[in-house]
C-alpha cells in the first residue's frame, strides 16, 4: 500500500496593515435646497433627522465601476504600490446593475491589475469591514501578497424621488484601501454577524428601489451596534480609552452619535475623532466608511499611527467592526 500524497498549505506573514487609502465621488454636489424643488421636504427636516447638508450625486452614464476605479488607483498610488504588485481585488457593494459580470474583474482590468483574483462581496453598509476582514485573513493565510479593497456604490440608480424619507439619504462614491503584509498586527479580527429575522427591514421595494422601515432600523442600530464595536475592541487586545478615532458606517448622523456617546459611556476619551462624513456625502453603503477616513487624512483630522474603531452595519441585517492603524 503506498503512502498517500500530502497536501501542502500555504502560511503568510503573521500580521497585516493597511498601506494606503483612496476616494473618489462624482463631480454633482446636490444641497437640500435642490431636493426641497423635488420633493415635499426642506434644509431644516433633513439636517434634523439624518444630519446630511449635502451629498454627491452621479450622473446617468457613470457607474460604480468608473468611481471604484478612480477610488482604486488613488489608494494603490496613496500606498505606493503599483498595480501588478497586487493579486487580489474585493468589491464590497449592494448596486451593480446586473450579477454577471461582477465589478471586481472590469475594475481590475481598467486599474492594470494582471490576473487576480477578483470577486464582489454584498453585505450592503457592512461591505467594507467584511472586505477588511477577508483581506487581511487572505495575507495571513498565504492566499494573497496585496490585496485591493473598494467598496463603491451607485445608490441614486435604486432610489425612488417620490420617497422622501429614503431618497434624502443615498448618494454615490467609492473609498478604497490597499491590504499587505506587516511586521506587527496593525488590523485587529474582525467582529461580524447578522440578524437575519429582520432582514425584512431593509430591501428593494419592487426589485427596484431601496426600501427601509427607517424607524425600526434606526433602533436596531442605536441599541446594538456600540455593543459589536466593544467586542471588536475586545478582539484585538485593546480598550475603548486607546482609541484615538471611530468611523461608523454614515448612515444617518444621529446613529453616529449614539454610538459615539455609548462608547464614551464605557471609557472612549472625551478626544475621540468621531467621523460625520454624512454631512457632506449622504449614505454611500459600502463606500463610507473608507471614504470618510481619506476625507478625515486630507482634512487632517486624524494622523498617521492612529488607532480607529470602525464599525459597518446595514442590509442583511450585516454588520461587521474591526480595530486598525492609520497609515
Amino acid at each position: 500500500m503506498t503512502d498517500r500524497p500530502r497536501l501542502h498549505q500555504t502560511t503568510g506573514p503573521a500580521a497585516t496593515r493597511i498601506l494606503g487609502f483612496g476616494s473618489h465621488q462624482p463631480d454633482r454636489v446636490v444641497t437640500n435646497d435642490d431636493l426641497s424643488q423635488l420633493m415635499d421636504t426642506n434644509d431644516q427636516w433633513i439636517r434634523e433627522r439624518v444630519g446630511i447638508i449635502e451629498r454627491r450625486f452621479g450622473e446617468k452614464d457613470e457607474t460604480l465601476v468608473d468611481y471604484a476605479v478612480a477610488a482604486g488607483a488613488a489608494a494603490l498610488a496613496d500606498a505606493g504600490v503599483e498595480p501588478s504588485e497586487v493579486d487580489t481585488v474585493i468589491v464590497p457593494n449592494c448596486t451593480m446593475p446586473s450579477q454577471i459580470p461582477n465589478a471586481a474583474g472590469q475594475i481590475a482590468a481598467r486599474i492594470g491589475v494582471p490576473e487576480p483574483g477578483a470577486f464582489d462581496l454584498n453585505a450592503a453598509c457592512a461591505g467594507f469591514c467584511y472586505g477588511l476582514g477577508l483581506a487581511s485573513d487572505l495575507v495571513r493565510a498565504g492566499s494573497a501578497r496585496k490585496v485591493l479593497v473598494i467598496g463603491s456604490e451607485k445608490l441614486t440608480d435604486s432610489i425612488d424621488p417620490t420617497d422622501r424619507a429614503n431618497a434624502i439619504i443615498f448618494a454615490d462614491g467609492a473609498g478604497a484601501a490597499v491590504v499587505g503584509a506587516a511586521d506587527e498586527p496593525a488590523i485587529g479580527p474582525v467582529v461580524w454577524g447578522s440578524a437575519g429575522d429582520l432582514a425584512g427591514l431593509i430591501y428593494m421595494r419592487d426589485h427596484r428601489y431601496i426600501y427601509q422601515e427607517g424607524q425600526s432600523v434606526f433602533r436596531w442600530a442605536t441599541t446594538q451596534i456600540a455593543p459589536i464595536a466593544l467586542r471588536a475592541l475586545e478582539a484585538a487586545g485593546l480598550e475603548p480609552a486607546d482609541v484615538d478615532v471611530l468611523v461608523p458606517h454614515q448612515a444617518n448622523l444621529r446613529i453616529v452619535e449614539s454610538i459615539a456617546k455609548k462608547l464614551r459611556a464605557k471609557g472612549a476619551r472625551e478626544d475621540l475623532v468621531v467621523a460625520d462624513d454624512i454631512r457632506y456625502s449622504g449614505n454611500t453603503s459600502s463606500a463610507s466608511i473608507p471614504m470618510a477616513l481619506d476625507h478625515m487624512r486630507k482634512a487632517g483630522t486624524v494622523h498617521p499611527g492612529d488607532v480607529v474603531l470602525a464599525v459597518g452595519f446595514g442590509a442583511g441585517l450585516s454588520y461587521a467592526g474591526q480595530v486598525f492603524v492609520l497609515p
